[in-house]
């Protein structure tokens, strides 16, 4: 993989479709033309707001519907790769979903959560297909917030063949929880860590603002093989962008010392049961 990696930390307008769309037009077009990107990563519901509740039956839409179709115009202007989280209806269900779109294919992708957190069971359906996409630049595995948290999750992806592990989501906290750790420097750890013990590039890409008391956390990141920090933003809103060069000399060297894919004992694991 060689590519130019940039991720949007934003906040949205709960509910307006039309304002979140201008925004994301508009950060899309800045990381183009400030950094070249070939792929920019917006948050877990970028298009709609997160606490919609009920209203989420009236906002979503289906694949073909006309948010994608734009989302898909605005990659072919642009000549880049959008990934872009949405509220999907399928029937009578709906899904947090992350659209993936290439700047000559269209929409590409449609991956919806598989681990849905809380409040979200009542809501959205819960996806079953992890989803691994090879794009003109690289192979992509595509996850949504939540789905961060279960190493296992990730780790099959990246033994899929996964060159970059794209993350959009909304991480939120109140008082109560900051007080006892969950800030936005731990949800940087987490991503800094998914990258380091799985030897690939993470792009993680938060929210900003607050919706219904609930603050997001920022920290936005990407992540190395080696947990070092490419790129991030703090609490701002913005856009971070960095290179990607995998493989390369310094990776190689690293990985011939942090042998923790080729040091996996599989066989133990499933005599635990795991």
């Amino acid at each position: 993989m060689d590519a130019t990696v940039a991720l949007v930390q934003m906040d949205c307008e709960l509910g307006d479709l039309a304002a979140n769309l201008e925004r994301i037009e508009s950060y899309a077009s800045s990381a183009v033309g400030t950094h070249a990107a070939d792929i920019v990563v917006f948050p877990e519901c970028a298009t709609t707001g997160y606490f919609v509740g009920e209203k989420a039956r009236e906002l979503a839409e289906p694949a073909d519907g006309p948010t994608n179709e734009r989302l898909a115009r605005l990659a072919a202007s642009l000549g880049t790769h959008l990934a872009v989280g949405v509220t999907e209806r399928d029937g009578a269900d709906l899904y947090d979903a992350l659209a993936l779109f290439a700047p000559e294919r269209g929409l590409i992708a449609m991956y919806r959560k598989v681990h849905l957190f809380a409040g979200e069971k009542v809501l959205f359906t819960q996806g079953h297909v992890p989803m691994l996409v090879d794009t003109a630049i690289g192979r992509l595995g595509l996850t949504i917030c939540y789905d961060l948290m279960f190493p296992e999750y990730v780790r099959g992806l990246v033994l899929g063949g996964a060159e970059l592990i794209v993350n959009s989501t909304d991480w939120i906290t109140d008082d109560w929880q900051a007080e006892r750790g969950w800030t936005g420097t731990s949800v940087r750890a987490l991503c800094q860590i998914r990258a380091l013990e799985n030897g690939v590039h993470v792009v993680m890409a938060d929210r900003v603002g607050t919706e219904l008391g609930w603050k997001s956390l920022g920290y936005s990141t990407i992540a190395s093989p080696t947990g070092s920090v490419l790129a991030g933003i703090d609490m701002d809103e913005g856009i971070g962008a960095s290179r990607v060069l995998d493989p390369s000399p310094d990776l190689d060297r690293w990985r011939g010392i942090a042998t923790y894919l080729p040091d996996r004992r599989a066989e133990t694991y499933r005599a635990m049961g795991v």
